[in-house]
């Protein structure tokens, strides 16, 4: 049997992760089974880059933080070897860079995922992976924005164009 000390310390660990679930927006479960030190240090360092915290986590453990954050996960998604990657701010950013390296790596997958507190599929989370950033996403709505505003100008700019010609064919005239 563990020792208090041994419970207390599994304990803060279970709430200091039940606390990163509930404060992140998005997350994704990972079966890191098969992957080499090299490709695991490559793997933390771009989830690094993008604000993206990668642990590796005892299924029990993880199972607890799970049902104290309020997340409902399947039984059989904490089977096996285990990792979550969690994000505070970009809601794609762990799905893209560990569905990335899962298609280059046949053992590592993704289990499952959750955003914004919803729980997520392995499909759903393929398809979160596909999704372009963030910063993509806000130019294509600028973009939006300013379509008709640039058309509108392109209007102004013709009709004051056909004004000027029509002028210089009247002073044209005159003068011949």
């Amino acid at each position: 049997m563990p020792s208090e000390k041994i419970l207390e310390q599994k304990k803060a660990m279970v709430t200091e992760l039940a606390e990163k679930l509930k404060g992140s927006c998005a997350g994704v479960i990972v079966s890191y089974k098969g992957i080499n030190v090299a490709d695991d240090t490559k793997l933390r360092k771009d989830l690094r880059e993008s604000g993206v915290e990668y642990t590796v986590v005892k299924n029990t453990l993880l199972r607890r933080a799970v049902d104290e954050a309020g997340l409902s996960l399947p039984d059989e998604i904490l089977e096996g070897t285990t990792a979550i990657a969690i994000s505070k701010d970009d809601h794609v950013a762990a799905a893209r860079i560990l569905c990335e390296f899962a298609n280059k790596n046949k053992y590592f997958k993704a289990k499952a995922g959750f955003v914004e507190g919803k729980v997520l599929t392995e499909g759903e989370v393929n398809e979160l992976a596909k999704l372009p950033t963030k910063e993509v996403l806000i130019a294509k709505a600028l973009g939006g924005f300013n379509a008709p505003i640039s058309g509108f100008v392109s209007v102004l700019n013709g009709t004051i164009r056909s004004l000027a010609i029509v002028l210089n064919a009247i002073a044209e005239k005159q003068s011949a």
